[in-house]
């Protein structure tokens, strides 16, 4: 028994120092993968906090099982296609308070259908690709920015359509129609559809221009006419103008003698 209790006991200590190397590998394991000027942390799945890091651009080292990933108040200026395509358990992703202007259509590829929240607020994000946002579930924040409202904004906002908060926040800084300008892009939404707005430009286009071939016929018809009128007017003075024939003395005679 005593053997026993000792055997017990000192595989028992192998497996606490066999956890412990284990653990101290993991966390220098992902200490080692953390991407410059970033801190990385264990609580719930791994968490990457890059705020304000100075970074100019999104690190392309970031770990596969990063869950929550902060890259808030950098000077990052584009999110390009599929950077975030490996990081398949990502769940939140901060990118506010940057200088972002250009969203590529693929960049969120791989991680659409799995973000819970996407904060792009206090961005210089005027447009975005029709297709940037597709499949996207997160809890979009995209206000603070300078839209501008055209189709384009009204096919991608009517595709994160579950998401009011988004919505109800975005300002028109600019939009194809300047009475829209500096309204929040639901009213400027629900007053027009900015997608038929070419093809209602178009039409009036089209109907001025039927309207002054139109009105070129009839001036042409209306001044033929009144010429014509004038033409006749003129060659009926013009006979009534002619002295009439009168008949010689000598035909009269002539025709006395005959009787």
């Amino acid at each position: 028994m005593h053997l026993v209790d000792l055997w017990l006991t000192r595989s028992l200590s192998m497996c606490l120092l066999l956890q412990s190397f284990v653990l101290m590998i993991l966390c220098f394991h992902s200490a080692s993968m953390c991407p410059k000027g970033c801190l990385c942390s264990h609580s719930g799945g791994l968490n990457v906090s890059c705020s304000n890091a100075n970074l100019k651009e999104i690190p392309r080292d970031l770990p596969p099982e990063t869950v929550l990933l902060y890259l808030d108040s950098n000077q990052i200026t584009s999110i390009p296609n599929e950077i975030f395509k490996d990081l398949h358990q990502l769940r939140v992703l901060n990118l506010s308070k940057n200088g972002i202007e250009f969203i590529d259509e693929h960049a969120f590829k791989g991680v659409a259908e799995t973000l819970q929240t996407l904060d792009l607020s206090d961005n210089r994000i005027k447009s975005v690709h029709k297709n940037a946002f597709n499949n996207l579930k997160a809890r979009a924040r995209i206000a603070n920015n300078p839209w501008h409202c055209d189709c384009t904004l009204q096919q991608v906002l009517r595709s994160m359509a579950s998401n009011h908060e988004t919505v109800n926040n975005v300002i028109c800084k600019t939009s194809v129609l300047d009475e829209h300008a500096g309204r929040p892009f639901l009213n400027s939404a629900n007053d027009a559809d900015l997608c038929n707005l070419p093809k209602k430009t178009t039409d009036y286009a089209m109907l001025v221009t039927m309207f002054g071939w139109f009105t070129m016929v009839i001036s042409y018809v209306v001044y033929y006419v009144r010429q014509n009128q004038e033409d006749a007017r003129r060659h009926l003075e013009y006979l009534k103008s002619l002295p009439s024939r009168q008949k010689k003395p000598d035909e009269a005679d002539d025709i006395s003698t005959v009787v």
